[in-house]
């Protein structure tokens, strides 16, 4: 490894969210006010050109995989060894903050870009990753292009639409061509994403920065509720078959099944559409999202049962149809332990009180699991607020977690 001092330091944190910030804002933006930025659309193809500029001026080579990930590659001293990724991604959900994802890719190559002032190389080399479509924002399928690296993704998965009809074939990359991206298991260390909390806990004790232990299980639903539609002053009540009716009921049963767990189970119905959505005809058709989360995945299979039976009792008692479709599950996905111990020992160095916590958001490194042993940062947002335009970072925050990630490579390239 060639000499040089720590990692990390000068106004790489500060830097990173000024970095986001920038990527918040027209072209890098699908909507006019506000944040946005869609999996292959021009938005995320301005901000992936942009991010190119930055991953080179860190010392990186910079090249796009089939999947369209952005990769920035910054060659160790031993250029064949496996190499240590560090990733997030760069697609939004609508209306969203600035640093859910972003931050991660910033703070990746904010450390390369340390290490290459530095004149340093370690003994692996580094690739940065900003991944697409994690949030599933435009195709129905959460984490595509990490799943792809991962080597998990079927082929089956590449035949989805968008809301505007428009196929993943049709929007920019080679379907055939698609799964190439996989990684092999030999190529790869580990795989490490720093991410703010998207919760209040490190705020709520003053913290900065936490070590992530695992990732919870999630299972996704789409819902479907059939009814039949009538004129909204002619049908009688009692013989209304009211799909949208019908749906709310099953709304409050989803939010009556989790709140009794009193636990960490959580599960939410994020987005509902009525047909034929007008407001004299009563609906005929809805369709809504189900997201069921737990700490451990016999809560969560648990909970989902019980959801899934009491739609099916609703449905039954006001004479609708109903079909619950999966869409994703995703297993728990524990943080390697030696990295885990790895990532407390470079909080200490960077004098930061140890404190553990598991992510009840999912994140590619659940996918990444698959691959390799995976490390997670969690850093402080304001309030705990995310997917909301009101996400905040500190940058003294980010410089925290970028002296962090920073040992933690020190400390990976001397156990190697």
């Amino acid at each position: 490894m060639v000499a040089g001092g720590p990692v990390g330091a000068g106004v790489g944190g500060a830097r990173a969210v000024a970095r986001c910030d920038a990527l918040g804002l027209a072209p890098y933006t699908d909507m006019a006010d506000g944040l946005f930025r869609a999996y292959l659309s021009p938005a995320y193809r301005a901000a992936q050109a942009t991010l190119a500029e930055w991953m080179a001026q860190a010392g990186m080579a910079v090249r796009q995989d089939a999947a369209a990930n952005l990769i920035g590659r910054y060659e160790g001293t031993t250029p064949a060894a496996p190499a240590l990724i560090i990733g997030s991604h760069l697609d939004s959900v609508r209306d969203g903050g600035r640093y859910d994802g972003p931050l991660g890719i910033m703070l990746g190559i904010e450390a390369v870009a340390a290490l290459n002032d530095a004149g340093r190389r370690m003994p692996f080399p580094v690739e940065v990753y900003a991944f697409g479509d994690e949030e599933g924002s435009r195709f129905p399928a959460a984490m595509l292009t990490s799943r792809a690296v991962a080597g998990t993704l079927d082929a089956a998965a590449l035949a989805v639409v968008d809301a505007d009809g428009v196929a993943l074939a049709d929007a920019g990359v080679d379907i055939g061509a698609y799964l190439s991206a996989a990684r092999r298991s030999g190529e790869v260390l580990a795989y490490l994403e720093a991410h703010i909390e998207q919760g209040p806990v490190l705020e709520a004790e003053g913290l900065a920065v936490g070590t992530v232990t695992g990732i919870a299980a999630q299972v996704r639903y789409r819902v479907q509720v059939t009814g039949q539609a009538g004129h909204a002053g002619t049908a009688t009540m009692p013989l209304r078959r009211d799909a949208l009716a019908g749906a709310a009921e099953m709304i409050l049963a989803v939010e009556r099944i989790a709140a009794s767990a009193a636990s960490d189970l959580v599960a939410t119905v994020g987005r509902i559409e009525a047909q034929p959505g007008a407001a004299n005809v009563i609906p005929g058709a809805v369709t809504f999202s189900l997201d069921v989360r737990a700490g451990e995945q016999a809560r969560r299979d648990l909970a989902a049962s019980e959801i899934c039976a009491q739609l099916q009792e609703i449905a039954r008692r006001r004479s609708l149809g109903v079909e619950v479709a999966l869409v994703h599950d995703l297993p728990a996905s524990p943080c390697d332990p030696a990295l885990v111990d790895v990532m407390d020992a470079a909080l200490a160095a960077a004098e930061q009180p140890s404190r553990r916590l598991v992510s009840g958001a999912g994140h590619d490194a659940m996918v990444m699991a698959a691959l390799c042993p995976t490390a997670m940062l969690f850093i402080r947002c304001r309030g705990g607020v995310s997917h909301n335009p009101a996400e905040h970072v500190d940058p003294a925050d980010a410089q925290i977690a970028l002296a962090v990630m920073s040992g933690f490579i020190d400390r990976l390239g001397g156990s190697v």
